[in-house]
């Protein structure tokens, strides 16, 4: 069977790209799943949802339920008549009822080399564990998450300086063809054989959601650990830190965005002091980095440098 008829499930940017291969190769799009709205608590309007947005554009079935896994939500899916669904970055975990409203089943394109990095932030995790190299997987979707066989994978090299969101832009364009080759390949299965290259449990880790408080920086690690933390936790949640003012002020929260590692070793300063001279420049385990660009509380993106000149603090001041 040829898996024309599609139920696509995603929320986040990451999806939009192959759903738009999808749609645009001509696959019947019986329905799109998503989270759905929360109530709205702010003048800035619900949080966003790409896959939503991209669905209200071209017309296409939208279906939100609180929970896939519901015998209504099931119901609903089932009356689709789905050869296939094709899931990414929904949100939610199938259960075998869920997966079994689809004749062939479903497939999850995530953005890791799997077994490596399993969870909801794939893509920051391998900036943050230091990786050199990664890419996206395609997935025979099993109950167990990102645990089924790898039908396709793309790989491509972290660049120096790239952020988390830029990675993840790259591999979303990475997913299109790997998508449709995993269709393309489900086209010819018997139904009952495993189809792809099962994983490796040994050589699995984890990927868990990040929180607010993941962003904090801790200047005792060496320059190159601070230069992954940084970058990979751009765009969201912000790696962050703290400057005393002194005279009762409270301390300052200051999001750094961009740093430059430099050759001058550290010597007997103290990890996270502030080294005044040429740039703002700060004390890691092993060496001085130079802040580029960062961002005050409240206030707007700007260099490091400038930002010094406008607070000069005393020397031997720490950021923490």
């Amino acid at each position: 069977m040829h898996p024309s008829r599609l139920v696509l499930m995603g929320t986040g940017p990451f999806a939009v790209p192959s759903f738009e291969a999808l749609r645009v190769a001509g696959h019947e799009i019986a329905l799109v799943v998503t989270k759905p709205q929360p109530p709205v608590k702010s003048r800035k309007g619900p949080p966003s949802n790409p896959v939503r947005q991209w669905a209200e554009e071209w017309g296409l079935p939208i279906f939100d339920p609180q929970t896939i896994n519901e015998e209504a939500a099931i119901s609903e899916v089932a009356a689709k008549h789905p050869h296939l669904l094709v899931v990414c970055d929904y949100g939610h975990i199938l259960k075998p009822a869920a997966l079994a409203t689809a004749q062939l089943g479903g497939i999850n394109l995530h953005g890791s080399l799997l077994p490596k990095f399993r969870g909801a932030a794939p893509v920051q995790w391998a900036l943050l564990s230091g990786e050199p190299i990664s890419g996206v997987s395609v997935i025979h979707m099993t109950p167990r998450l990102d645990g089924g066989p790898v039908l396709v994978t793309r790989r491509t090299a972290i660049e120096a300086n790239e952020t988390a969101g830029q990675l993840e832009e790259r591999l979303a364009q990475l997913g299109i063809e790997a998508t449709l080759e995993a269709i393309g390949k489900l086209a010819d299965w018997d139904g009952e054989s495993v189809l792809g290259e099962l994983q490796d449990a040994a050589k699995v880790t984890k990927a868990p959601r990040l929180s607010k408080a993941d962003g904090e920086i801790d200047w005792s690690r060496t320059a190159e650990q601070l230069d992954w933390h940084i970058r990979g936790m751009q765009p969201w949640p912000g790696a962050f830190t703290h400057l005393e003012l002194g005279n009762g002020k409270p301390a300052m929260r200051l999001v750094i965005r961009e740093i430059e590692l430099t050759e001058t070793a550290s010597g007997d300063r103290n990890s996270g002091e502030i080294v005044l001279g040429d740039g703002f420049q700060v004390a890691t385990a092993d060496r001085l980095v130079l802040i580029k660009r960062l961002q005050p509380a409240g206030k707007k993106e700007m260099a490091g440098g400038d930002f010094l000149r406008g607070h000069q603090p005393p020397a031997g001041t720490k950021l923490h």
